[in-house]
């Protein structure tokens, strides 16, 4: 099993070049399974999710090509309806799956993907929603047994909380599904609004992209002819590495980003003394002397995203003073604090809120990731830790970062990937 080995990193400079962004990446791959052409995708992030995903079609029909500076995905022959457990299992996401086969062949069975390390994410929204089309569900044996002989039917569908993966599901069941439907309380997450704008220019009648009210004209069951695409830049990433500039008090530029995307991210980062020079595709992070203490509130987008809580809580633990940061999203996403106690942060949980008391001097020790976001905080916490820290289960942090050693070893860290 794979381990990172850093140690103190007195100053980081250079430049950093954003990844595809994971979260976009997973549904626009479902998707494709709505097309009748091959798709050909520019800028897919080589994550471990991704190949899951991927490898999941593959197991269904497709055919997956990996050419130059694309993958080529073909789901023309594409046969089989059940993802079976052993490769749901790996990832919650799999459930992406399950509105474009459905709304393709009109049967699907999908394994219920399990519990998740950081809290519930239940489906019952993504089930409510497609019964509400007229999907026929039953549970059984672990599997979701979906039914919709005739077809879906566009209906209104009202979240009764914002799911991004229920969105982004029944924006796809929706697309191939007979007359109109029209999706309240929607995700509004960069991630949802390219899937949805790839749709629309695939042919897909859908208004209100990036509002929290979707309407979407289906094809009444005709496969589409969708377009060629690249992945937009990864949002979270991008804030990881904001956040590396910041801690080491370093200059750090990022290339191939989308500054738009990060304005939660950059607002928090300048009330913590950073400011930053922007242009369309690049930004600069110039670090001050001085890391100020903030509170955070993790909330959907466009508010500041759970996937940047534990980062964020990493770098606290260099402010001058007391940061409150209230986690909203999952109930068990601090699981990282007991590591970076063990490093020497202090710092106070009280249900979903944690009190960080900075400055903390943090020695360098072994640690373990718990889950993906979690593995990255113990990154950012190691480059300003005396001595040398060993992250053990990086896998999980494998599944959603892109030679992230190899990025932060270019601008200038001491950190390694070691086998134990």
């Amino acid at each position: 099993m794979d381990y990172l080995k850093a140690q103190f990193a007195q100053s980081l400079r250079g430049s950093i070049n954003i990844s595809g962004a994971k979260n976009a990446s997973l549904p626009l791959i479902a998707m494709t399974i709505l097309a009748k052409n091959k798709v050909n995708i520019k800028n897919l992030p080589a994550v471990a999710d991704i190949k899951t995903l991927l490898k999941l079609l593959t197991n269904l029909g497709a055919n997956v090509a990996f050419e130059e500076d694309k993958v080529v995905v073909d789901t023309i022959p594409l046969h089989e309806t059940k993802a079976t457990y052993d490769i749901v299992k790996t990832m919650r996401a799999s459930i992406l799956v399950l509105g474009p086969i459905l709304a393709r062949f009109g049967h699907c069975e999908v394994s219920l993907p399990g519990g998740c390390a950081i809290g519930q994410r239940p489906i019952d929204l993504h089930l409510k929603a497609l019964e509400q089309m007229g999907a026929k569900i039953d549970i059984k044996a672990g599997y979701i047994q979906a039914s919709a002989p005739s077809g879906l039917q566009g209906t209104n569908i009202n979240f009764d909380k914002i799911t991004v993966t229920g969105t982004a599901n029944i924006v796809m069941a929706a697309s191939l599904a007979y007359g109109e439907t029209i999706i309240t309380n929607a995700a509004r997450e960069p991630e949802v609004v390219q899937l949805c704008e790839v749709l629309s220019e695939s042919g897909v009648e859908i208004e209100g992209i990036g509002t929290a009210i979707l309407r979407v004209v289906g094809t009444a069951g005709k496969l589409l002819d969708i377009v060629d695409f690249r992945v937009i830049p990864d949002r979270i990433e991008a804030g990881t590495y904001l956040c590396a500039g910041a801690i080491t008090k370093s200059e750090i530029t990022l290339t191939d980003v989308e500054p738009k995307h990060l304005v939660a991210v950059i607002s928090k980062l300048e009330e913590m003394g950073s400011s930053f020079t922007l242009s369309e595709n690049e930004m600069t992070i110039h670090p001050g002397e001085q890391i100020f203490p903030v509170k955070i509130v993790t909330q959907e987008y466009p508010a500041f995203p759970t996937d940047m809580q534990a980062q964020f809580l990493a770098l606290a633990t260099q402010a001058d003073g007391v940061s409150i940061i209230e986690e909203r999203l999952f109930e068990n996403r601090f699981m990282h604090v007991s590591e970076l106690q063990r490093m020497g942060a202090e710092i106070m949980l009280n249900g979903h809120t944690a009190t960080v008391t900075g400055k903390s001097k943090l020695s360098g020790t072994d640690v373990m990731a718990t889950d993906l976001r979690a593995s990255s905080a113990l990154v950012l916490a190691a480059l300003v830790a005396d001595g040398e820290t060993n992250i053990h289960r990086i896998y999980h942090l494998d599944r959603g970062y892109d030679s992230l050693e190899k990025k932060l070893e270019g601008v200038g860290a001491k950190i390694e990937r070691l086998r134990e």
